[in-house]
């Protein structure tokens, strides 16, 4: 359980960010629910939250604005968990760098910002997925690659700061996982590169749900594990050594 315990979620206005944010909550979470542009969006979430008698309100930050990002973290005051969903790299008309700066760079400025507000067995929670997490041991989707490359180079940063982390009694855990059915990155995908869903589909026979994932995340903000652990969800294939 989460009873009295602040949780903040980025790029949780739809998708698994938002489902993540009305589990976190159902639990006794008092959740931030941050998001980027969409506020109708999030302000849907926080009211989802509330009509269940759950605490939440939206907070509106661009992760690659440090100004907003540390405006967005002094409204918090404190944190139990930072749960680091937000992600980005295939929309048009981005610039080339702009995967790596919301990727690698926003997540751990984040880290470094809410360190301070984060009391001793707090937990940092990375969500990314299999195509990242694996990024140079499988062949990664042309459509998806400064995705990948740039999600994977995040996780290395927020990795090699476990040490920092633990001296403030901070744990990190990440949560990878297969192609979800029902999120934007699918959506993308598919529009891309026609078919590649598809053919996932048929390989696994069935691809994790939005809830399922979003369930996961959940549970890794607080399940007793060691810091460093990784959460997988779906695709099997992708943790044996003939994958």
């Amino acid at each position: 359980m989460m009873t009295g315990r602040v949780v903040l979620v980025t790029g949780a206005s739809r998708g698994v960010g938002a489902e993540t944010a009305r589990l976190l909550a159902a639990s006794g979470a008092h959740v931030f629910v941050n998001y980027r542009d969409k506020a109708k969006r999030a302000d849907r979430v926080v009211a989802d939250i509330v009509e269940a008698r759950g605490s939440a309100e939206a907070v509106k930050a661009d992760l690659t604005d440090p100004d907003a990002v540390a405006a967005m973290f002094e409204r918090c005051g404190r944190l139990d968990a930072l749960v680091l969903n937000a992600s980005g790299g295939m929309e048009r008309n981005r610039d080339p760098d702009y995967a790596m700066r919301l990727n690698r760079d926003a997540q751990v400025r984040a880290v470094e910002m809410a360190l301070p507000l984060m009391p001793a067995l707090s937990r940092v929670v990375f969500v990314t997925s299999h195509q990242a997490h694996f990024h140079g041991q499988r062949p990664s989707y042309a459509s998806y690659e400064a995705v990948a490359a740039s999600k994977r180079s995040g996780e290395d940063e927020l990795r090699a700061r476990i040490p920092l982390l633990s001296e403030r009694g901070v744990g990190l855990v990440v949560v990878s996982g297969d192609m979800i059915e029902g999120t934007i990155t699918v959506t993308l995908l598919d529009r891309a590169e026609p078919g590649i869903v598809d053919a996932r589909r048929a390989e696994v026979r069935s691809l994790p749900t939005v809830a399922e994932f979003a369930e996961a995340v959940a549970r890794a903000a607080v399940e007793p594990v060691a810091t460093g652990h990784t959460v997988y969800v779906g695709g099997a294939d992708y943790l044996t050594p003939a994958g």
